[in-house]
């Protein structure tokens, strides 16, 4: 090949690296039913590659799934796909309003989280079903509690701000159940109960507990605008879990 087409033709080489590289994350809206038929309004983030493994996002009360935009795209680009899902009473998600008053309604948004994992199953195409997480914060970290201790095919688990009990959502029998899986658990500095809940946590199990102390950082997802190194942590977490 000549000098002046070897210029021409380095250029094109470094585009084309360059474009697969940069292939961005897609992702779209999804709904899905629960057993007591409420419909589940969620957005699947897609990796590249497939089939790959996949993590549930659950949120906190009086919020929504938009909380994990930031770290579902950042999972995609990893290879992990992201569902991030609104509770029932939330978002986009159907049946009635989960309020202050309304406690017995709490448990239920366990059949969310198993609906959630339900959907996965059927996406063979997409889901690696023997590589699936959840992420839950606050009230979503009892909820991801409660529905990997059901669910012995979820492998890998990260609680932001975990309560011991979160009005009668108790945590310690559903890490006791969960058993020897991985789990990642994170706390604030200025979050003394969630700081309480993690150091009880980790003795229960007997498997791989890896535990963070972020400064000053809030409560939940609140985290990861307060601290954006909790993206790479979690993404770097599920990466040596699921991956």
């Amino acid at each position: 090949m000549s000098p002046s087409r070897l210029v021409c033709a380095l250029p094109l080489a470094l585009l084309v690296r360059v474009s697969l590289a940069a292939s961005p994350a897609t992702s779209h809206a999804v709904t899905f039913r629960t057993e007591d038929g409420v419909t589940i309004a969620a957005t699947l983030y897609e990796a590249p590659r497939r089939p790959a493994p996949a993590v549930i996002l659950l949120h906190m009360l009086t919020r929504s799934r938009d909380d994990w935009q930031g770290l579902a795209e950042h999972l995609a680009d990893a290879g992990i796909h992201a569902l991030a899902i609104d509770f029932r009473g939330h978002g986009g998600s159907g049946a009635g309003q989960v309020s202050a008053d309304s406690e017995p309604d709490l448990a239920r948004l366990v059949l969310d989280a198993k609906a959630a994992r339900g959907y996965l199953a059927t996406r063979a195409d997409l889901v690696r079903s023997s590589a699936i997480g959840i992420a839950g914060a606050s009230l979503g970290a009892s909820i991801a509690m409660l529905e990997a201790a059901a669910d012995p095919s979820i492998k890998s688990l990260a609680l932001l701000s975990p309560a011991l009990d979160y009005r009668s959502l108790r945590a310690e029998p559903a890490m006791r159940k969960y058993g020897p899986r991985p789990a990642l658990l994170v706390a604030a500095s200025n979050d003394p109960y969630a700081l309480r809940t993690v150091k009880q946590l980790v003795a229960i199990g007997g498997g791989v507990r890896d535990t963070r102390t972020l400064d000053s950082a809030g409560h939940g997802t609140v985290m990861l605008a307060h601290d954006p190194e909790l993206t790479r942590i979690l993404v770097d977490w599920f990466e040596r879990t699921l991956l």
